[in-house]
């Protein structure tokens, strides 16, 4: 079965002078460029790195140690919808497996991808901090408590 490729949109050249030059090219300020870049494209792409790499003359090495080192940074693109679903152990006694399996279910990835037309990602992490609500579902950083395989269906159809 042939794999489908992402379609994904350059950013424009525009935006990322525009955030760099916020910040008056200070190589110190590396890390919110990326993070405001990543917040307007919803990745970092190759282009876009290379392009701070060179306006903030930090050598692209360190850039790329730095994105991959950082969870909050993504080199691949990322749906409009981010779902994080606690599989943690409040969460997992409470359900969160059969949450899970739900959710992949409906949106038709799994824990570290990103469907085709860019409308969902998926991740799962090991604590919400809001364990007395699990399983617990976070989407675009809403929190969804108290989840049971039903009333996911429920939550996601409201981020079609």
């Amino acid at each position: 079965m042939a794999k489908k490729k992402v379609k994904t949109a350059a950013m424009d050249n525009g935006k990322i002078d525009k955030i760099i030059d916020k910040y008056q090219g200070d190589a110190g300020s590396l890390i919110q460029v990326l993070l405001e870049i990543q917040s307007e494209n919803r990745w970092l792409p190759k282009e876009a790195l290379e392009k701070v790499s060179k306006k903030l003359k930090v050598p692209l090495n360190r850039i790329q140690h730095i994105v991959t080192f950082y969870k909050a940074f993504s080199l691949v693109p990322k749906g409009r919808h981010e779902v994080h679903v606690c599989t943690g152990t409040a969460c997992h006694v409470r359900g969160a497996p059969r949450l899970l399996d739900s959710v992949q279910d409906l949106i038709g990835i799994r824990p570290g991808e990103t469907d085709l037309d860019l409308k969902f990602s998926l991740e799962t992490v090991n604590c919400l901090g809001c364990c007395a609500l699990g399983p617990v579902m976070v989407v675009d950083g809403e929190y969804h408590g108290k989840m049971a395989p039903a009333k996911s269906e429920e939550v996601l159809k409201d981020y079609e």
